[in-house]
């Protein structure tokens, strides 16, 4: 087998094997837990985003995980068809289709959400409670932060503008 450890000196730094490593990892063991789930952990994605908040569009769903809108509907049609959403005519436009959990996708996803946290915390095992939690605000802060920047921004000075803030935030 191949080793996972970068060259000496180059893993300190090097966060895009850092995240890969952590990645690879983690969907490992997320499709090893959410196999019930139609599609896995694309599945258990789309589900937890049509959860979260106001009832997303397909369009903004596909847009929101970076999924192929094509692709998107055959993630939503199985979905749908294992009864863990539905698609339901916006009100303001009926050609748009807003997709919302059933009271079964609800339950399923309570029950996969606990599955993941426990399958994180196993990935992030290595670190102390707080700096799991440190971690995990700041990859979530650098993500919203690139997935928010505007298409023609450079995805480098969004994570410059997270680092920044958080710099400003503790004191450095």
């Amino acid at each position: 087998m191949t080793p996972t450890t970068p060259e000496p000196g180059v893993g300190e730094h090097n966060l895009g094997w850092s995240l890969a490593v952590l990645l690879h990892r983690w969907h490992e063991l997320v499709e090893t837990v959410l196999a019930d789930l139609p599609h896995g952990s694309r599945g258990y994605h789309v589900l937890a985003a049509a959860s979260r908040g106001d009832a997303p569009t397909q369009a903004a769903l596909a847009e929101r995980l970076l999924i192929d809108r094509s692709v998107m509907t055959y993630l939503i049609d199985d979905l749908e068809a294992a009864d863990l959403v539905r698609r339901r005519a916006d009100p303001g436009d009926r050609r748009v289709r807003r997709v919302c959990p059933t009271d079964h996708g609800a339950e399923v996803l309570a029950r996969a959400d606990a599955l993941v946290e426990h399958v994180e915390e196993r990935v992030l095992d290595g670190l102390d409670e707080d700096l799991r939690a440190l971690f995990r605000a700041a990859a979530t802060r650098a993500a919203t932060a690139v997935q928010e920047a505007a298409p023609d921004t450079d995805p480098c000075a969004a994570v410059l503008r997270v680092v920044g803030e958080g710099e400003a935030s503790t004191g450095s």
